[in-house]
């Protein structure tokens, strides 16, 4: 591998592209003082952007990776602590039948940095994680997105949701109102920051994406809430780290194609930098199981 070294992917960008994304109550928004108090949740007007915070995002890469992982026959970190109270300890127990390992136990290791899966995230006796998840700030208005500081153009509404009687006299009389806030047509960058990177992480990341895009409308590997109702099919895909800011901003002109010199970096990507990083990942996985 000639050109750029592995400790110099420290900023990747994932792009992500979905129709409807609903995280519940989690969306921030800035409507309170940009719309100097006039709006209206349902307006189609209004020009609302906000945060869509990490938490919802990590957990659906978390869960990309660890299927990752199992695919190559390894075990994965479990997300719970292994003396937690569950409440459904039938559920816990289950998943570690399913191709986990209770969160801590691969810490008997050379190194002490466990398994890749609680290298990368952490969390265990306060141990910080090796990959830094950044919310989201979404806009609808294209021109104010910065794609390189992983920005989305995004359309957030308030959407109402009724249980209605369904007897013939009530006549659909509603039984329960949910709010749901939602943003629609999102486009944009997810930026995440390795504090320390290896290749078996940039191979796990590669692998872990290309897995949730191939299963995008599974109802596991959907993102966030209302899934049933199309909510959470997310197309994703790696933005080639070997791409300059300019270039990175070039994906999302609508106007302008690839040039040949990000083509060049394609095959330059494909050819000499991901073998490498499958092969660092395939030997970690091994050397753990």
């Amino acid at each position: 591998m000639n050109g750029k070294q592995v400790t110099e992917f420290r900023d990747v960008f994932i792009r992500i592209q979905t129709d409807l994304l609903v995280v519940n109550d989690s969306i921030m928004t800035d409507r309170h003082h940009a719309s100097n108090g006039n709006y209206e949740a349902t307006d189609p007007q209004n020009q609302i952007g906000g945060i869509i915070p990490a938490f919802s995002l990590s957990g659906w890469l978390r869960h990309g990776m660890e299927q990752v992982v199992q695919s190559h026959d390894g075990t994965a970190c479990h997300p719970g602590e292994a003396n937690a109270n569950f409440r459904k300890d039938g559920v816990y127990t289950r998943d570690l039948d399913a191709g986990y390992h209770p969160k801590g136990d691969c810490l008997d290791t050379e190194d002490g940095d466990g398994c890749v899966i609680l290298d990368l995230f952490g969390g265990f006796g306060n141990r910080p994680g090796k990959v830094m998840r950044r919310p989201i700030k979404f806009s609808p208005v294209r021109s104010h997105v910065d794609y390189t500081r992983g920005q989305a153009e995004g359309h957030y509404r308030q959407l109402n949701r009724n249980v209605v009687s369904r007897n013939q006299e009530d006549g659909r009389e509603p039984l329960r109102n949910i709010s749901v806030d939602a943003v629609a047509n999102v486009d944009g960058t997810w930026h995440l920051s390795f504090r320390e990177s290896k290749p078996e992480f940039v191979g796990l990341l590669v692998e872990a994406i290309e897995l949730l895009n191939e299963r995008r409308t599974e109802f596991m590997h959907q993102l966030g809430g209302a899934r049933n109702f199309g909510g959470g099919i997310v197309d994703c895909e790696l933005v080639n780290p070997l791409y300059e800011e300019r270039e990175l901003q070039r994906v999302f002109n609508r106007g302008k194609d690839s040039t040949q010199t990000m083509a060049d970096k394609d095959a330059k990507w494909a050819d000499e930098y991901l073998p490498e990083f499958e092969s660092a990942l395939a030997e970690r996985i091994e050397a753990e199981s």
